[in-house]
């Protein structure tokens, strides 16, 4: 079942918002023009991403400084894991997801 989650239109560069799906948080993101679904919760101690800092194509966590590459989610750091990333659906002028 598809839920959509934003209209195509108000997907800019910069945008940012969390939504609760199926009891979890999750934080969709445009980054370099591509819209990016990830669970809103830093893999290092949990923090919520929602507040990073965002430099390029680099998330940083506020609380403890750990940097993701996006798009793929993969930690600057090795010793930290990846994001949890989600696979985006489309219906018609609709971004969502299949639930």
């Amino acid at each position: 079942m598809f839920l959509a989650l934003e209209r195509l239109i108000n997907l800019n560069e910069g945008y940012r918002q969390t939504f609760k799906v199926a009891g979890r948080d999750l934080l969709l993101l445009v980054v370099d023009n591509q819209p990016l679904l990830l669970e809103d919760s830093c893999p290092h101690q949990g923090a919520p991403l929602h507040g990073a800092s965002l430099v390029g194509t680099v998330l940083r966590c506020k609380r403890h400084g750990i940097e993701f590459q996006l798009p793929s989610g993969r930690p600057v750091q090795a010793s930290c894991p990846g994001l949890k990333l989600f696979a985006l659906a489309y219906d018609g002028d609709r971004i969502g997801v299949e639930v």
